[in-house]
């Protein structure tokens, strides 16, 4: 018979699944039907034939097709450290170390470079991978209001005299908000301070930057940044991360990051998927360019309908729709309008921020965006939706 503690347990467990439903903001999974608006395969190389093609020749070669261990014990092989040099070189840095994933890379580099006695800074709208990081790492965190340099020279001149490790870290794209970190600003005041500068290029990774290189790659030349992470499961359709920076912070990693020191390593096949996802990225200008293009078009196209954007003048277009019951409302009907999208709610984003994130993709066509917005717009003149209050003298 079941224990009177599971049933217990379970009846908490499925009554706080409740209350989420109630607050439109229990989550389910379901595979994607439709033009797909919900991807990071920002340059379309998931389903590219000679990526496809590497991946089968990297099997059939490969001696094993395990991680067999972690890489301090039987995992390792001399592709991930040719990899590895590749990468680096691809970023601007020194050395690389691969990671499972960007957020293993984030917390394995967090918790190795902070404890109780040092300070990170970090934007209020980082990523979860951040915020956990630094919550593991035991390190003081200083939240600071979402690009706001006004607010971080106030920290850290408040913080200046403070013994310990002092950290400014922030994504380079925002995820939920498609808008860019002022970088040249960030690090003037990392210097001004005499503070360190960590940047997660997970969105930037194959999109921006020269030839894709991401947007810190030539502060991370100069070394002006301490370290950059770099994911390759989205634009670059593989799977894991690089911690790029000196190689001296390499060797720590390797020896400090808990999660890269007892984690299996992925197989060696993957090494080979990632090398040629990157060459294949690299010769990619063009396509970058008309993704952008047609995001910022796109973008500007939903300010003309009186949308919040948030700012953005990247490939991650919001629409702010406010509350989480209209934005699910919205997601449905966009869905049945034959739109893969996903309504975006707390505590992912800030209460009353609800919204349908569009994740353009260079497979998307100028004409198929057209047809998303007026979908959009169909919805809110359907469901007399308002216009966002902070929109409403532009409409």
């Amino acid at each position: 018979m079941p224990s009177e503690f599971n049933d217990s347990l379970l009846a908490e467990l499925q009554a706080g699944l409740r209350d989420l439903e109630s607050r439109s903001q229990r989550r389910t999974l379901a595979e994607i039907n439709g033009l797909n608006l919900c991807s990071n395969d920002y340059l379309g190389l998931a389903d590219n034939p000679a990526l496809k093609q590497s991946v089968i020749d990297a099997v059939a070669n490969a001696t094993r097709i395990g991680g067999t261990g972690s890489r301090l014990l039987s995992g390792h092989a001399a592709v991930w450290n040719e990899l590895e040099e590749e990468f680096a070189a691809f970023a601007g840095s020194e050395a690389a170390l691969y990671f499972g994933s960007g957020y293993a890379a984030n917390i394995g580099l967090l918790t190795s470079l902070a404890s109780k006695n040092d300070v990170f800074f970090s934007d209020a709208l980082n990523h979860a991978s951040i915020i956990d990081g630094i919550r593991l790492s035991g390190a003081r965190k200083i939240i600071y209001s979402h690009r706001d340099l006004n607010v971080l020279e106030s920290s850290l001149k408040e913080n200046q005299s403070k013994p310990g490790r002092k950290l400014i870290v922030t994504e380079t794209v925002f995820s939920m908000e498609g808008d860019v970190v002022p970088l040249d600003a960030i690090v003037a005041l990392a210097e001004k301070y005499g503070v360190g500068v960590i940047v997660d290029e997970a969105h930037a990774t194959a999109v921006h930057g020269p030839d894709g290189r991401g947007i810190a790659t030539q502060f991370m030349a100069d070394g002006r940044i301490l370290a950059a992470m770099h994911t390759c499961g989205k634009a670059l359709a593989s799977a894991g991360a690089f911690v790029c920076g000196t190689a001296v912070l390499r060797e720590h990693l390797i020896n400090h990051a808990r999660i890269f020191i007892f984690g299996t390593a992925l197989p060696p096949y993957m090494a080979e998927q990632i090398r040629s996802a990157l060459r294949l990225a690299a010769g990619m200008n063009t396509e970058r360019a008309e993704l952008l293009s047609r995001s910022q078009d796109f973008a500007k196209s939903l300010q003309r309908d009186g949308w919040e954007t948030l700012g953005t003048t990247t490939q991650i277009v919001p629409a702010v729709i406010g509350a989480n019951d209209a934005a699910v409302a919205a997601a449905e009907f966009l869905q049945r309008a034959g739109f893969a999208v996903r309504a975006i709610r707390p505590p992912t984003v800030p209460p009353g921020t609800a919204r349908i994130r569009f994740s353009v993709t260079h497979k998307l066509t100028a004409a198929e965006l057209e047809k998303l917005a007026t979908a959009l717009s169909t919805w809110r003149a359907r469901s007399h939706h308002p216009i966002p209050l902070a929109l409403a003298g532009r409409a």
